[in-house]
């Protein structure tokens, strides 16, 4: 199953069909959670490096931000479904969730438009 079908199961669009109450919930909490810029950035950088995932390690660094506000996004952004975490011996690693961005992508993707019927002369 690819991703995008993955992504469909998931929530429904947003633009092109009536939402249920489920998938309206999941869809808030997703968006909520990207509605930081903070958040957008932790989501950016992991997306950037190789696998899409980066250890905690290295995310606090580049982003300018304190370890305690770094832990706080990822535990948000996890807990939204958007980044899975691994422990690798000490360490944590973070990766995205492709199904997840994916769903947020289409919920608001616009319906794709139908071209004119050609009129007959």
């Amino acid at each position: 199953m690819s991703i995008k079908d993955k992504a469909a199961r998931c929530c429904a669009p947003v633009l092109r069909s009536r939402l249920r109450r489920d998938d309206a919930d999941a869809l808030a909490t997703a968006f909520k959670a990207i509605a930081d810029p903070g958040r957008l950035r932790l989501l950016s950088f992991i997306a950037g490096q190789p696998g899409a995932e980066a250890c905690v390690c290295n995310l606090v660094q580049p982003l300018g931000l304190a370890q305690p506000t770094v832990s706080h996004h990822l535990k948000v952004l996890t807990e939204a479904g958007l980044l899975a975490r691994e422990r690798r011996g000490t360490w944590m690693f973070y990766r995205l969730v492709p199904e997840r961005v994916e769903a947020l992508r289409q919920a608001l993707a616009l319906p794709a438009e139908t071209p004119p019927a050609k009129r007959s002369a």
